[in-house]
C-alpha cells in the first residue's frame, strides 16, 4: 500500500470470540504484528469503539474498521537472522532455502515482520544487485503464510537465467495441499484467470479480465474431511492455488481469508493454510545441469495431517 487505506467489514460468525489481531490477519490478509501495532497506534474500532488491546475479543457481526497510514519511508532491507530458515544449498550462482511460515520473501509496505533477504543479508550471504534495491536477487515469491523450497540468485548471470526460467515456465514447482473434502475428479487441471478481487485488494480471486492461470492438481490421499493433494503450477500468480483451490469449493485446510472452515483449522491446530512447497527443479544457471531440492513437512503441517489421517 503506498496510500492511506481504510478497510471496513462485518466479522463472520466464523470468527466470532476470535482475538482481534487474529481476525484482522484473517480478514485483511495483515500480518499479526502489522495488526498489533495498528491495534496500539488506535487505528482499529469495532463497532465504533476503539479496540483496547490485541487480545480482546470480536463477537460474530460486529463492523471491524481499520485505517491503514500511507506508507513513507522507504522500503529498506534489515539485515537480521532468521530462526527457522535452513539452507539447502549454497555455492557461487545460488542460494536454495526451506522458508518457514511467517517470513516474507522481501519487505514491502504494511509488513514489518521477518524477510528471507534480511537474514541473507545478516548472515553474510552475497546477493545479486538485479531487481528492486529490497528485492535484489529474488526470482520467485512464496506467501508469508506459505512455507517450502525456494531459490535466490547470488550472481548476475544466474538471475537474469533463473528469471527468464520462471518466465519461460521451465522451472518444475511442486507443492502439497491439504484441501478440504475430495475434488472430483481426483485429478484435473484448474485453467481460470485470476485478478484482485472486486471488493477486497488484499485477496485474489477468478476474474474473467484477469491474468491466465493454469493449476495441475492430483490426490495423494483421500480422508475423511480432507485430501492430501501434489500441485504442479504452470504459471506463479499471487496467491494462485489458494485462490484455485477455493474456486473448485475445496479450500486449503487452515485458509480461512479464502473460505475454509475455522472449526476445522482449530481442529487440526491451524493457524495458516496447509500449503508446502516440496520441491524445486530447473536447469542450474552455471553447470547446465537439471536440479532438484526438497523440503519436508514443517511441524504444524504434520500435525495437522496427522489429526487428518486419524479421524474417523
Amino acid at each position: 500500500m503506498t496510500t492511506g487505506d481504510h478497510r471496513s467489514l462485518s466479522v463472520p460468525d466464523s470468527l466470532d470470540g476470535e482475538r482481534v489481531d487474529v481476525a484482522m490477519a484473517q480478514l485483511f490478509g495483515l500480518s499479526r504484528t502489522r495488526a498489533a501495532e495498528l491495534i496500539a497506534q488506535d487505528r482499529v474500532v469495532v463497532d465504533g469503539a476503539p479496540v483496547g488491546g490485541k487480545s480482546e475479543r470480536v463477537l460474530g457481526g460486529s463492523l471491524l474498521d481499520v485505517s491503514i497510514p500511507a506508507e513513507v519511508d522507504h522500503l529498506e532491507v534489515v539485515p537480521e537472522i532468521v530462526e527457522g530458515i535452513k539452507i539447502i544449498h549454497d555455492d557461487d550462482a545460488i542460494v536454495v532455502i526451506d522458508k518457514p511460515v511467517g517470513v516474507a520473501v522481501h519487505p514491502s509496505p504494511g509488513w514489518r515482520g521477518p524477510t528471507v533477504v534480511g537474514h541473507l543479508a545478516g548472515a553474510g550471504f552475497r546477493i545479486s544487485t538485479s531487481g528492486a534495491k529490497e528485492r535484489e536477487g529474488i526470482v520467485q515469491r512464496l506467501d508469508v503464510g506459505t512455507s517450502g523450497v525456494m531459490v535466490i540468485a547470488k550472481s548476475e548471470h544466474a538471475y537474469s537465467v533463473l528469471k527468464n526460467a520462471f518466465r519461460r515456465r521451465t522451472v518444475d514447482k511442486t507443492y502439497h495441499a491439504l484441501v478440504q473434502g475430495h475434488p472430483d475428479p481426483l485429478e484435473g487441471t484448474v485453467d481460470a484467470p485470476i485478478g484482485r478481487h472486486p471488493r477486497f485488494d488484499y485477496k485474489f480471486a477468478v476474474m474473467e479480465d484477469g491474468r491466465h492461470s493454469v493449476t495441475h492438481y492430483e490426490t495423494l490421499e483421500a480422508h475423511r474431511f480432507a485430501s492430501l493433494l501434489e500441485i504442479h503450477l504452470e504459471t506463479g500468480r499471487t496467491h494462485q492455488i489458494r485462490v484455485h483451490m477455493s474456486a473448485l469449493k475445496h479450500p486449503c485446510v487452515g485458509d480461512i481469508t479464502y473460505g475454509a472452515d475455522p472449526v476445522l483449522a482449530r481442529r487440526v491446530g491451524l493457524e495458516r493454510q496447509w500449503l508446502h512447497a516440496v520441491k524445486l527443479g530447473f536447469v542450474h544457471p552455471e553447470t547446465d545441469e537439471y536440479v532438484e531440492y526438497e523440503s519436508t513437512y514443517p511441524a504444524d503441517l504434520a500435525h495437522a495431517l496427522d489429526v487428518v489421517r486419524d479421524a474417523h
